[in-house]
């Protein structure tokens, strides 16, 4: 067990997923934020960038070329993809633990990680090490892992969702469907027209339709727990929201099962699942600034489909909560330690 506070370093805190992090972290009893890099802002007090911060931190923003990210016993790196398979290795050779919240090592199979990102990976040997850092999954890897792989948004949603399904064996898992929604801030904190107020804002769109970068993510997820290749349609939408993801997930039952015990079995001890009563319907709104998951599972008119939905907060459970919660696991503090949040309503 883990007594003394541990330093932890963050590279690339400008981002949503950064900012995130820093909210959580900030009050974190067992974490001391020693270092905050950022290229573009670099000697900028992070209060004056993210008000939400003032009276919480007061560092400013270092250089990355200046940074002592050596010293830290965590580093997370909430940068865009590529950035942590490069500077990922010489941290790991000085003994610090590496939280990657983008993809660089969260596909194991080399050729289809670099077809879908357009890059050559620069480490390929640290792919496999990597543990993917789904604590309902492989809390027991996490423990030990010197390299943690978080979880995209969408497929934190998808995987916590047809989880209980695939692992008992109970659908057609050459058959599944996955309908999901995320609020902007999935896209990150960017300037892109599509993005805008004007156009993202009383509207809804799918994209993505013939294929998504979360795919063979979320394919690869669904794999393991079959046990089996899996056939998966997964078109994700645009909607108005800021935070949030929906996600509507079709399966056809093979074996009876009473859907509603399966779930609630599987997720009893997990903190952050939480199982709705028979009927109900999760909102986003209901996870909001919080690290929770909430599924309902259905099954309409009785029939042979099942329908489940998943809610969470795409910046807290579908990144930097989540990666707090890796964090926590790897440093044998209690798996709740400050992500104890109640989400925001209105």
């Amino acid at each position: 067990m883990q007594t003394a506070k541990i330093k932890v370093g963050i590279v690339g805190g400008t981002g949503y997923t950064g900012v995130e992090l820093l909210r959580l972290l900030a009050l974190h009893p067992q974490a001391e934020l020693a270092v905050i890099t950022s290229r573009g802002e670099a000697g900028l007090p992070v209060a004056d960038m993210f008000s939400s911060l003032r009276g919480y931190i007061d560092q400013a923003f270092t250089d990355p070329a200046q940074a002592d990210l050596n010293a830290c016993d965590v580093v997370f790196f909430a940068t865009p993809n590529g950035i942590a398979m490069q500077q990922a290795p010489a941290l790991l050779d000085k003994g610090v633990r590496v939280v990657d919240l983008a993809a660089d090592f969260r596909i194991q199979d080399i050729a289809v990680w670099e077809k879908w990102y357009g890059m050559t990976h620069a480490c390929p040997d640290l792919v496999a090490q990597a543990v993917y850092g789904l604590p309902e999954l492989n809390r027991e890897q996490i423990r030990n892992a010197r390299l943690v792989a978080n979880p995209g948004c969408y497929p934190t949603s998808v995987q916590l969702g047809f989880m209980p399904l695939l692992e008992a064996g109970v659908v057609d898992e050459t058959a599944l469907i996955a309908d999901a929604k995320s609020g902007v801030s999935g896209a990150g904190r960017k300037t892109e027209t599509q993005f805008l107020f004007a156009e993202a804002g009383d509207n809804f769109k799918a994209y993505g339709v013939a294929g998504h970068r979360h795919l063979p993510e979320i394919s690869q997820g669904l794999t393991d727990m079959a046990g089996k290749k899996v056939g998966l349609t997964f078109v994700p939408h645009l909607t108005p929201l800021i935070r949030g993801i929906h996600a509507t997930l079709y399966a056809r039952l093979t074996k009876e099962v009473d859907l509603q015990a399966l779930f609630e079995q599987r997720y009893q001890n997990e903190y952050f699942v939480d199982v709705l009563p028979q009927g109900a319907h999760p909102e986003t709104r209901s996870v909001r600034g919080s690290n929770q998951c909430r599924i309902a599972v259905h099954r309409p008119q009785g029939g042979d489909t099942v329908v489940v939905l998943s809610v969470i907060d795409n910046l807290v459970k579908g990144a930097a909560g989540q990666a707090v919660q890796n964090m926590n696991i790897m440093f044998g503090f209690a798996e709740n330690m400050g992500l104890e949040l109640v989400p925001l309503l209105p």
